[in-house]
C-alpha cells in the first residue's frame, strides 16, 4: 500500500533506478535484521551486533594497511567475529547472564579494543583490492550486488530454519525453553551457535558495508542504527515473545522501513522529525506484539 500511495503521490519514486536503489540501501540493514530475526525467535537478544559488524573489520582494515594480504584481513574480521560471538554465547548459556546486559557490555568493549588498535575515524579500504568490495560495489545484469547478497543470505537462513532440526529446536527454545530442555535439545550449545551465526552475519553486512562505503568507522555503533534493525524485525512480525517469524518477516519489515526512508528521504524529512516517527512505529510494534502474544500464561489467562 505504501508503495502505491508514494508511487502516485511522489515524482521519481516509482522509477526502476530509485526502486534498485532503495532495495539495495536496505540490504545492510536487512543481512543484520536475518541475525537479530534469529536471535529474537529463540528469545534473545543482541545489541553488540553493529559493534561486531564495525569492530573486527576496522581491526582488519588496519592490518591489511600493514600488508596484511586482504584476503586474509578478511578471514582475520571473520574470526574477529565468530569469536566475539561465542564470548556472547558462552556469557549467556553458561554463565545465565541476561543478554541484554552482555551484549550491551560486549558493545561497549569492542568499541574501546577497536579504537584503541584502530585510533582514527575512518579506516578506509584498500583500492586495490577489487574481490574484496565487490560485495558492496560490484553489478550483475545490472543489479547491485548487495541485493544478491541479501537474497542469498536470506535463502540460507530460510533452509536453516525451516529445514534443519537445529532450525526447529531454535523455534522450541523460543517457544518454551523449559520444554526444549525437557525434551531433550541441548540449549547451551544451541545458543552459543546462535550467536556465531549472528556474529556471521554481521561479518557479512561488514563486507557490504565497507564495498558500498570504501571504509569503516566505529562511530556507527553509536548511532540509532541498531534500533532501525529492531524495528525491522519487531515490525516484520517476529515476535519478542520468541518462538514465531521468519526470514518472510525480515524481508517485510526491511521492504517497509526502506520505503519509509526512501519517501522521507525524496520528501526532505529532517532527520528529528524521522526518529520521531520510527521511535513512535516501534513503540506502536511492540506494543501491539506484547498483546497479541502475552508473555506468560498468567497473562494470557488474564483475557482483556
Amino acid at each position: 500500500l505504501l508503495l502505491i500511495v508514494f508511487g502516485v503521490a511522489l515524482q521519481g519514486f516509482a522509477t526502476t533506478s530509485n526502486l534498485l536503489g532503495l532495495v539495495r540501501s536496505i540490504s545492510i540493514l536487512g543481512i543484520l535484521g536475518l541475525g537479530m530475526g534469529l536471535i529474537v525467535i529463540s528469545r534473545g537478544l543482541d545489541l553488540s551486533e553493529l559493534a561486531i559488524m564495525a569492530g573486527p573489520w576496522c581491526i582488519a582494515l588496519v592490518a591489511n594497511q600493514h600488508g596484511l594480504p586482504p584476503f586474509w584481513a578478511a578471514v582475520l574480521a571473520l574470526a574477529l567475529a565468530i569469536g566475539i560471538g561465542i564470548a556472547n554465547g558462552v556469557m549467556i548459556a553458561f554463565v545465565e547472564a541476561p543478554a541484554l546486559f552482555v551484549t550491551l557490555a560486549t558493545n561497549l568493549i569492542i568499541y574501546g579494543v577497536a579504537y584503541w588498535i584502530a585510533p582514527v575515524y575512518v579506516v578506509y579500504a584498500p583500492q586495490n583490492a577489487p574481490a574484496l568490495v565487490f560485495a558492496g560495489r560490484g553489478t550483475l545484469f545490472g543489479i547491485p550486488m548487495p541485493i544478491f547478497v541479501f537474497a542469498a543470505a536470506a535463502l540460507v537462513m530460510h533452509a536453516f530454519l525451516s529445514r534443519t532440526s537445529i532450525g526447529r529446536f531454535i523455534y522450541a527454545q523460543g517457544d518454551n525453553p523449559e520444554a526444549a530442555r525437557l525434551s531433550g535439545v541441548a540449549l547451551r550449545p544451541l545458543i552459543v551457535l546462535e550467536y556465531v551465526l549472528v556474529a556471521i552475519l554481521a561479518w557479512l553486512a561488514g563486507l557490504v558495508w565497507i564495498g558500498q562505503a570504501g571504509s569503516m568507522q566505529m562511530a556507527i555503533t553509536q548511532g540509532t542504527q541498531i534500533f532501525d534493525v529492531i524495528l525491522v524485525v519487531v515490525l516484520g512480525g517476529i515476535s519478542l515473545v520468541g518462538g514465531r517469524g521468519g526470514v518472510l518477516s525480515v524481508i517485510v519489515g526491511c521492504a517497509l522501513i526502506g520505503t519509509l526512508l526512501n519517501a522521507f528521504t525524496i520528501m526532505d524529512v529532517n532527520n528529528e522529525v524521522q526518529n520521531i516517527i520510527r521511535g513512535c512505529v516501534l513503540l506502536a510494534a511492540i506494543i501491539l506484539d506484547n498483546w497479541l502474544h502475552p508473555r506468560d500464561e498468567e497473562t494470557a489467562r488474564q483475557g482483556d
